[in-house]
């Protein structure tokens, strides 16, 4: 397999490398990513995160295959509420979306923005398509799953046996969006 590309926030400030496969590369329709999608994308020049069925784009890695070259101190979390168990991650330089985590989560979830135009991991499958509002058809060209499916736990569970059941934690944010 060919070595992803180095990753990065807009103005490169923040710069990332990721090993191997991705874990799955997916579009997330849940209304948690859309609603923190549509306040992250209003931020000073921050990039469109909501793509044209109103879904999140993310590749997943394991948090021991993402590795953060520079620009930490300048990553900042974003929580829909203070009892969240998701938290955003932003660089705060240029406003873009870097990553979302799940509290004890041994994944991220990479924005799709942050892959240099072209380099992106083709698309999967396509998550909680339940919560999209009644509108056109989505396209069959990946699975559209209604919530997450088996196949996706089973992806995660090979990710976090690979892993030694390990979950990291990523104690370098340390400041909050204030939005």
């Amino acid at each position: 397999m060919t070595q992803p590309p180095s990753l990065g926030c807009a103005c490169k400030e923040v710069s990332l490398r990721v090993e191997g496969a991705p874990i799955i590369s997916a579009e997330c329709c849940c209304t948690s990513c859309r609603t923190a999608a549509a306040r992250l994308q209003q931020l000073p020049a921050a990039r469109l995160l909501l793509g044209p069925r109103d879904a999140s784009r993310f590749v997943l890695y394991r948090k021991d295959r993402v590795h953060f070259l520079q620009g930490t101190d300048r990553l900042a979390e974003f929580r829909l509420t203070p009892e969240s168990k998701t938290r955003r991650v932003v660089a705060t330089c240029c406003n873009t979306p870097v990553f979302l985590e799940f509290q004890n989560g041994h994944w991220l979830s990479l924005y799709g923005g942050l892959w240099p135009e072209g380099t992106l991991p083709p698309l999967e499958l396509r998550t909680m398509t339940s919560d999209l509002p009644p509108g056109p058809a989505l396209p069959t060209d990946v699975p559209n799953s209604r919530h997450q499916s088996v196949a996706f736990f089973i992806k995660l569970l090979g990710a976090w046996m690979g892993m030694g059941f390990r979950s990291p934690k990523l104690a370098f944010v340390k400041r909050q969006l204030p939005l």
